[in-house]
């Protein structure tokens, strides 16, 4: 039999839900997306369809983020906005040049991979 503080506290652990923040979807999308790019790229031979799959889902990721901190609106501060929208180009460059052929992948999962390590929680305040 339990006693008040066990009921309460098994009846409050069955209702709590996850609070997700912003934070945790961009995560998320930079999670799905560079795991996508990393087992495209691992596979790269005989696998052009995958490769540009990725890409262009990782393009369209980066063009979000420079639609969105281009917006006056946006309350990031200046400089960091710059910088992302300045990454975003350089992330649209360089996806051209994976898609030629001229150099592989690698760079665009570790941008991927640098901002998902600052969307970790303690990374920010």
């Amino acid at each position: 039999m339990q006693n008040a503080h066990e009921t309460a506290v098994s009846g409050y652990a069955r209702n709590t839900t996850t609070v997700r923040t912003h934070r945790d979807n961009e995560y998320d999308a930079f999670g799905q997306i560079t795991r996508e790019l990393k087992k495209a790229i691992a596979n790269k031979p005989g696998n052009t369809s995958a490769v540009a799959s990725a890409i262009h889902r990782n393009r369209e990721l980066w063009t979000l983020l420079a639609t969105q901190v281009a917006d006056e609106s946006n309350e990031l501060p200046v400089e960091l906005r710059a910088r992302i929208f300045s990454l975003a180009e350089f992330v649209r460059k360089h996806s051209s040049s994976v898609l030629n052929g001229d150099t592989d992948g690698s760079l665009l999962i570790d941008i991927n991979t640098s901002i998902m390590q600052g969307l970790t929680p303690g990374s920010y305040q």
